[in-house]
């Protein structure tokens, strides 16, 4: 099943400092079909103006990747960790039994990010912060492991969830796959540039929930950026 969801038809909520877009049900958005693909449990795609941000809040038992479009975000949070994640880079934060942070734009212009959360496998574990650059010259026609949660990713960002995230730039014309289980839940969205899964086209930010295949192929029809979860 290749199921095309369009960033049109997605939920919105614009803040102001923060205009949001949620592929998934998420604060005053809700849409009962769209609650979770899998273990996947949230895809924002926030656009954060400059010098603002998420004050400290607090999370537990969730796997949150970020990964930065546009900008930067700052980190900080109750372990003492604090860190700049630029664009194209990632980073991940394990909430487990509990952890306070807060996400500030302090660029003088807008930061674009897809925020990504993941149900973890076990509750309880240890809070955890990790950030790392993933230069886009390295996933050139290729997709490439950020954060995962699967023996063997060694060079991922550590998430605790039997999950991957994903990306990949593709020129126009080229086609890259990307091999997982027919069981599996894959939800692909093309940060920039038209892309072709199957039959199904799909404009910058739209959503492709995917399941039932064993190989996805995803052909460019203009230069694009891909980000891909695959999760149990």
């Amino acid at each position: 099943m290749i199921e095309l969801r369009p960033f049109e038809s997605i939920g919105a909520a614009n803040h102001g400092w923060l205009d949001a877009r949620h592929h998934f049900s998420f604060a005053d958005y809700h849409d009962p079909a769209r609650t979770n693909w899998g273990r996947l449990r949230v895809w924002n795609d926030d656009t954060i103006a400059a010098r603002s941000g998420f004050p400290p809040h607090p999370h537990r038992d969730m796997e949150i990747v970020t990964y930065v479009r546009t900008g930067a975000i700052t980190h900080k949070d109750s372990l003492g960790n604090t860190g700049r994640t630029g664009a194209g880079d990632v980073q991940v934060m394990s909430a487990g039994t509990g952890i306070q942070h807060s996400e500030y734009n302090l660029e003088d212009e807008a930061t674009t990010l897809f925020q990504i959360w993941i149900i973890p496998d076990r509750r309880g574990e240890q809070p955890s912060w990790g950030a790392r650059p993933f230069p886009k010259e390295d996933r050139s026609g290729q997709f490439v492991t950020l954060a995962s949660g699967i023996a063997g990713d060694d060079d991922a960002l550590h998430i605790n969830a039997e999950a991957r995230v994903l990306g990949a730039t593709v020129k126009a014309g080229d086609t890259v796959t990307y091999a997982t289980d027919a069981a599996r839940h894959s939800y692909l969205v093309p940060a920039t540039g038209r892309i072709r899964v199957g039959d199904v086209e799909a404009n910058a930010r739209d959503g492709v929930a995917i399941t039932g295949l064993d190989t996805i192929t995803v052909t460019a029809l203009e230069d694009a950026e891909l980000v891909l979860v695959d999760a149990a």
